[in-house]
């Protein structure tokens, strides 16, 4: 059971990526492990926070395996990270630290033998949702209200070397850098109002109108990520590896 935001509620929604995505990570991890069959719970927009809130009407059920995958929308939602602390003494959902510890009682309840695998959040450039222009956010080369993304990838990796179970650090592989995520950013000059296409990081700064600009990554700036955010086919391959490699030792 896969349980997670956008990017794996995707890979059954294909239609909502105008078909950028065509083979999400989960449906790439049962290519390589074809005993393996999926149960997508990933949510659009949602936070380890949304997720602990809801979590018995979620239909969640047992399993022998979870993979959670969280976190980025927590960044950009400004949830505070809090302490390991509020996660050893289930201190509640008012921080992220928290929220998983809620979501860990709840998985453990359904299937006290389950393996669990956390996946941090990876890095991301300056969002621009396909259908809505004026959905659009930073990257995490900045902070949002005070806290980095990094931050919240660690406290998820410090979860899971505190229970002793597999993370795959998505935010600090190396085959996912900035550089990457996206080809270029096509914006106009500021200078000329000519649309010309900036790789990172020369496109910081660089105003972009959801009103009256072009949606800023035609088909052609696809590289790991299909908008700035979420993974193409190529980025989740990278993922369903990361998770194949810990599943093959189960």
């Amino acid at each position: 059971m896969a349980i997670g935001d956008s990017i794996t509620y995707l890979n059954d929604h294909k239609n909502e990526t105008q078909n950028r995505l065509t083979r999400g990570y989960l449906t790439q991890v049962t290519a390589q492990l074809p005993n393996i069959h999926y149960i997508n719970k990933g949510y659009n927009g949602w936070t380890s926070g949304g997720i602990a809130n809801r979590i018995d009407s979620l239909g969640l059920v047992k399993a022998d395996i979870y993979t959670v995958f969280l976190g980025t929308n927590d960044w950009w939602q400004g949830r505070p990270i809090g302490t390991l602390d509020d996660y050893k003494s289930n201190a509640g959902n008012k921080t992220i630290y928290g929220s998983f510890r809620i979501i860990f009682n709840k998985l453990r309840a359904l299937n006290p033998d389950a393996k669990i695998v956390l996946m941090t959040p990876l890095q991301r450039v300056d969002f621009v949702y396909l259908f809505d222009k004026r959905n659009n956010a930073f990257g995490s080369y900045q902070p949002k209200n005070g806290q980095t993304l990094e931050a919240v990838a660690n406290a998820i990796a410090e979860i899971g070397k505190f229970e002793k179970i597999p993370v795959t650090d998505l935010y600090h592989n190396k085959d996912f850098p900035l550089e990457k995520l996206v080809k270029f950013k096509r914006l106009k000059a500021p200078a000329t109002g000519t649309y010309t296409d900036y790789p990172y990081p020369k496109f910081i700064g660089i105003p972009f109108n959801p009103a009256t600009d072009d949606y800023p990554y035609p088909e052609e700036a696809i590289d790991l990520t299909y908008d700035g955010l979420h993974p193409s086919d190529t980025g989740c391959e990278i993922i369903a590896n990361s998770l194949v490699k810990i599943m093959k030792n189960f």
